[in-house]
């Protein structure tokens, strides 16, 4: 099957993903164009909204001769019930990497304020390991590394240095959106009305949007 695209030119168009959600609405996943396709010719797809990101031709149909067309959006609702694990365990935890911690800090070192590129940003306990802290979420900031050296095996009132901001643990929908490579302006809105009204998110991702 071909894929005719229907979105800006880009370095690698085909790379945009689609996010997949239940029937219900509640997001699930990010998905690339031949796992969308897969899920229309599986009949799973139970509607689309969004952008449309993709116009795919494959085969002729024999019997009405006409081409097949398949059309892919940015946002696919799936048949069945969710299988978001957030919304069927409570105490659901995502799993803690440096890119989405970096993401969720919005690249900012939660010592100085400064923000900058992954490469230069290290993930710091605020409670060091040997005075019992653990590498969970609510414990772990992006620093940079002059802070990160700075503040060496002491908590933040023991280096004499300010914490600019609470850690948190993600919730799902919030883990979504820090795992997203490029996330389109509706797929964006679509997560933000996900998050809890208190998610520190909301003024990060406001923050750097305009």
């Amino acid at each position: 099957m071909n894929a005719r695209l229907n979105m800006p030119a880009s370095p690698n168009p085909l790379s945009q993903q689609v996010l997949r959600t239940d029937a219900s609405g509640m997001p699930l996943e990010w998905i690339d164009y031949k796992e969308a396709v897969t899920l229309y010719c599986l009949g799973q797809v139970a509607y689309a909204f969004g952008s449309r990101l993709y116009e795919l031709h494959g085969g002729i149909n024999a019997r009405s001769g006409r081409q097949t067309i398949i059309e892919v959006n940015s946002i696919l609702a799936t048949q069945g019930c969710s299988g978001n694990p957030g919304s069927l365990r409570g105490d659901y935890v995502p799993p803690l990497n440096n890119e989405t911690l970096f993401r969720r800090d919005a690249h900012l070192c939660m010592y100085c304020g400064g923000r900058f590129p992954a490469n230069q940003l290290s993930r710091d306990h605020v409670r060091p390991f040997c005075q019992g802290g653990r590498d969970v979420w609510n414990n772990v900031v992006a620093a940079c590394r002059r802070c990160n050296n700075s503040k060496a095996s002491c908590t933040p009132e023991q280096a004499g240095i300010q914490l600019l901001a609470v850690p948190f643990t993600p919730t799902y929908a919030e883990y979504i959106y820090l795992k997203g490579r490029r996330v389109l302006a509706d797929q964006m809105e679509y997560l933000l009305a996900h998050f809890p009204r208190t998610s520190p998110l909301h003024a990060r991702i406001q923050r750097f949007r305009q």
